[in-house]
């Protein structure tokens, strides 16, 4: 089919080590010859789940199924019974895969699917309600990671790196099936940990923030990364510090990037352009980008392009004139390059008449030496109408109270900018991608 095309597809090169993961390895041919076997046992099914551990197993399930034709569904690993129940039952997967034998071999024969047929239903992470199963079709995964390859430059000469979750889109489409089409191998390294990222001698990498943040944390293995070509950051906004620490180590200026799972990677920086901390860059090829500001210079931003959502499970996509309101909140520049400050809901914080980037204050507290995670929220006030609310991880042992980081962040912003209330905290609740939960902030910590 035409998504695998680099790696499955008619004339591609058999490599010998197309896909390994936690160091088991399939060449090109293996792959195929496995992923037809399942191909052939879930052929006729319209929705096929696939339980995405980060194995082997995942990998053929999936290729799999979308050789079959079949809508893939994957189950996150850590799902709970109430949430794999819907996921499940939502979707109407026919035919769960928990179990492959990634040694079995077919060369059955199958029709390649129509472009507009559904290929994932990928379940949002229900932070409003109970999860939404998103619909994209085999054109809008080649859409996006077509995009993605031509940001990055990306080709079969590179070797891509990563130990992300594979029902993510940053873990499976841009990590598992985008090196499946630019024909790269990939290693996965079942977990992100520093010394394997070190070890795999990749030409790319994929981290989220806390993933980038360990690696700086162990200097020799930041060090050996500085023989790859690009290191790619996203799923949350990498913190200035992190930022600057990595380029330091490594040599190389991180990429950020920019998407969510109804529209895949729409923002990014370039290989061959200018890359800034907490800047994600320009809109990738086919993509149109807007903000939508009521007063100012930040809004909530809109995007368009042949990578979006075609529909949700049960309910059509809410599109405007094919433009994708993100709910996301973004500053763009004259010159085209994005910053995204946050989630409407959570983000962005109206204080005493002022509009405030929740970001831009993390970004503030994170620059103190003291200071290891962050996170503000506007929680109600009786004046100011929200109150800019800080929760910190401080270093052990440091002698910091809130009322220095509220002073230290006033010399460095405007001073309405400035925290009203600090909470020293443990730790911040994160989900499996390492995005900070700021719904749970204010109620049990972690």
């Amino acid at each position: 089919m035409r998504l695998l095309a680099g790696t499955t597809g008619p004339g591609s090169a058999d490599r010998p080590d197309a896909v390994t993961v936690d160091g088991r390895t399939l060449s090109s041919e293996a792959l195929l010859g496995a992923a037809l076997a399942v191909a052939a046992d879930v052929h006729g099914a319209a929705t096929v789940a696939v339980d995405a551990t980060p194995s082997l197993e995942t990998v053929v399930a999936v290729v799999g199924g979308l050789l079959a034709g079949a809508a893939v569904v994957p189950v996150p690993s850590d799902a709970g019974p109430a949430e794999r129940s819907h996921i499940l039952d939502d979707s109407g997967a026919s035919v769960v895969l928990d179990t492959v034998d990634v040694t079995r071999r077919s060369s059955i024969s199958l029709p390649t699917p129509a472009p507009e047929s559904p290929a994932l239903i990928m379940y949002t992470s229900g932070t409003t309600g109970a999860p939404k199963g998103v619909v994209h079709t085999h054109a809008s995964l080649e859409a996006g990671v077509d995009a993605v390859a031509d940001a990055w430059d990306w080709t079969p000469d590179d070797r891509l790196v990563h130990g992300l979750p594979l029902f993510h889109v940053h873990g499976l489409v841009l990590g598992v099936l985008g090196a499946l089409r630019a024909g790269s191998p990939l290693v996965h390294t079942r977990k992100p940990q520093p010394e394997r990222y070190a070890a795999a001698g990749g030409t790319l990498y994929f981290g989220v923030p806390t993933v980038w943040s360990r690696i700086c944390a162990q200097p020799a293995a930041a060090r050996a990364l500085s023989r790859a070509r690009l290191l790619v950051s996203g799923s949350a906004a990498l913190p200035v510090p992190v930022f600057e620490r990595l380029r330091a180590l490594t040599g190389h200026t991180p990429v950020e990037r920019y998407g969510m799972t109804e529209t895949l990677i729409t923002i990014s920086s370039r290989f061959d352009g200018a890359r800034f901390p907490g800047d994600v860059g320009v809109p990738v090829r086919g993509v149109e980008t807007r903000v939508e500001a009521s007063d100012g210079d930040i809004g909530e931003l809109w995007v368009r392009g042949p990578m979006l959502l075609r529909r949700y499970v049960h309910q059509p996509a809410d599109l405007v004139d094919g433009w994708f309101r993100t709910g996301d909140i973004a500053r763009k520049t004259p010159d085209g390059r994005h910053r995204i400050v946050g989630r409407a809901s959570t983000d962005l914080i109206k204080s005493g008449g002022y509009r405030i980037g929740a970001g831009e204050v993390e970004d503030a507290l994170l620059a103190h030496p003291a200071v290891r995670e962050a996170a503000v929220i506007g929680t109600p006030h009786a004046d100011l109408g929200e109150a800019v609310t800080a929760y910190v991880v401080v270093s052990p042992g440091a002698a910091l109270g809130a009322d220095d980081l509220v002073d230290f962040v006033a010399r460095q912003l405007s001073v309405h900018k400035r925290p009203r209330v600090v909470h020293l905290v443990e730790a911040l609740p994160r989900n499996a991608m390492g995005k900070v939960q700021k719904k749970r902030l204010g109620g049990p910590m972690l």
